[in-house]
């Protein structure tokens, strides 16, 4: 029996999920939860085989529940869901420790095959997604320049901005000034939907 933690902060997916992998004779759902904390909590008392966790949760998204679950309990694989994968995504959570990354609009018995997949030791990327990742554009901004846009999210004043990043006024205004020119959006609030849309944040 492969023991299942299912993590996911809208309960519908959560308790559909359950309901489907219930149906299949060799997977066990032991464990379930609405964050990224207590999914990583759940794993260090249930010591689940596989944790099947979404991409964006509060508290800790699934980047972070599976680099934490790589550190702390590294005999549990992590599988990614995902309502959308960009191809820096995907890299990332294959950085971050993840067996698999899986769409959330995959067919419904594509998970528990994931899942026997990912605990016999493979790793498994959702094919569309990895020719995607093939053909990705690179991101033009720097490191940097990701930085800044990325606290511009909520036209968060430049001052605050530079006070978080311990730059000048002048500097942030560059680094902004150079990520949507670069993007050849005509505000910084363009820039930052579509470094995001892209993944690049």
């Amino acid at each position: 029996m492969i023991k299942v933690l299912l993590a996911d902060d809208e309960e519908l997916i959560r308790t559909a999920l359950a309901a489907l992998l219930g149906l299949e004779p060799d997977l066990e759902v032991v464990a379930q939860a609405a964050d990224g904390r207590a999914a990583v909590q759940a794993a260090l008392s249930h010591r689940p085989d596989v944790a099947v966790v979404d991409l964006e949760m509060p508290a800790l998204g699934g980047l972070e529940v599976s680099a934490e679950l790589a550190a702390v309990l590294p005999s549990c694989r992590v599988i990614i869901l995902t309502g959308y994968g960009r191809p820096p995504l995907l890299k990332r959570a294959l950085d971050a420790g993840a067996s698999g990354f899986l769409p959330k609009g995959a067919p419904g018995g594509a998970l528990a095959d994931v899942i026997r997949r990912v605990h016999g030791g493979a790793r498994y990327v959702d094919p569309e997604l990895a020719a995607d990742a093939l053909t990705a554009p690179e991101c033009p901004l720097t490191p940097r320049e990701l930085d800044v846009l990325r606290l511009a999210e909520l036209d968060t004043p430049v001052a605050v901005i530079a006070r978080r990043t311990h730059l000048s006024n002048g500097t942030v205004r560059n680094y902004l000034a150079a990520a949507v020119a670069k993007l050849g959006t005509a505000t910084r609030a363009e820039a930052y939907q579509l470094a995001k849309r892209h993944g690049w944040l």
